[in-house]
């Protein structure tokens, strides 16, 4: 992890750090979470040295009271912090306070006692079945070199076909979707959580294309998807690709690779798919995350309701 200058006491300085690398290797929390949990208690830190006048020690946040993470969340609002990213940051603040607490240093209830910000209701915005199947379409591919678009197109069939995050389908290694007969691919997702998802044959077919065309070696146990100069496929040139097709295909800025994932539990919910089933393929860990979908499909029922009733 990036070393910062971190404005608090040794023996806080020291219980933030252990706690850190407890959410990396007990909890098993992404790196990504564990980074934004570390920003934000250190923006957290930030914040009590000018409302303590110093830098804070574990004495001085022993007692921490709801009027105080209240002023912390109002400095982050006023610096330009939405909602979720207050929420994200009270969840860091009472996590590292409960790690405290169970040691007998502090008392975590003014944290438990302060109300999340309120979150905005968003609905996924997938794709049109017809405009994600353009979307993974080899011949609809603007890149010149065919073992690029051949790449590409496999890397968006996995999103869309199934159901996969950005990070999960680059993180694939040359030895899966090697045999023509696969039918589930064993998946690590976020967490180290592992799920078995299905492989569609067009999925398939879309592989084999891609390696067929691959100008590199793809070794057993190194990864499947290349960049143009051999080495891992970074994501960032995934969105940039999906934003020429967005702009090509005149399609809304909501169509980003994430999408197509939305768009795979949109889909496959519109169909006849229960919430529990699509909940294990997206790999989520609670159910109420899955539920957002049947937001979606509802509001597109009402939709075509309100376009096609004589009375509507």
């Amino acid at each position: 992890m990036q070393e910062f200058l971190i404005p608090a006491k040794p023996d806080l300085q020291a219980a933030r750090e252990t706690w850190l690398k407890m959410l990396a290797r007990e909890r098993r929390l992404s790196p990504e979470t564990v980074e934004a949990y570390e920003r934000d208690t250190r923006q957290f830190l930030h914040f009590l040295t000018g409302h303590c006048g110093g830098p804070p020690g574990i004495s001085d946040i022993a007692d921490l009271r709801p009027a105080d993470l209240r002023g912390f969340l109002a400095a982050r609002r006023n610096a330009g912090a939405g909602a979720r990213t207050l929420g994200r940051g009270l969840a860091g603040i009472r996590s590292l306070l409960r790690f405290l607490e169970k040691r007998g240093l502090v008392n975590a209830a003014g944290a438990a006692a302060l109300r999340a910000p309120r979150q905005p209701k968003s609905l996924p915005k997938p794709l049109t079945a017809s405009d994600a199947k353009q979307v993974v379409a080899v011949e609809g591919q603007l890149a010149e070199e065919p073992w690029i678009a051949a790449r590409n197109a496999a890397v968006l069939t996995l999103l869309y076909g199934s159901g996969l995050r950005i990070s999960e389908a680059l993180g694939l290694a040359g030895a899966d979707l090697a045999m023509e007969a696969d039918t589930v691919l064993r998946v690590t997702g976020k967490g180290g959580k592992t799920r078995l998802v299905p492989l569609l044959p067009v999925a398939l077919r879309a592989v084999a294309e891609y390696r067929r065309l691959c100008p590199f070696h793809i070794d057993p146990k190194g990864l499947l998807f290349r960049g143009a100069r051999g080495g891992p496929l970074n994501p960032a040139i995934v969105q940039r690709e999906m934003a020429k097709l967005r702009s090509a295909l005149n399609l809304p800025d909501t169509a980003t690779p994430h999408a197509l994932r939305h768009s795979f539990a949109t889909h496959l919910l519109g169909r006849g798919g229960d919430l529990r089933t699509i909940q294990e393929l997206l790999g989520h860990a609670s159910l109420s995350t899955t539920q957002v979908y049947t937001g979606v499909d509802t509001a597109r029922l009402l939709d075509i309701y309100e376009r096609a009733h004589p009375r509507a």
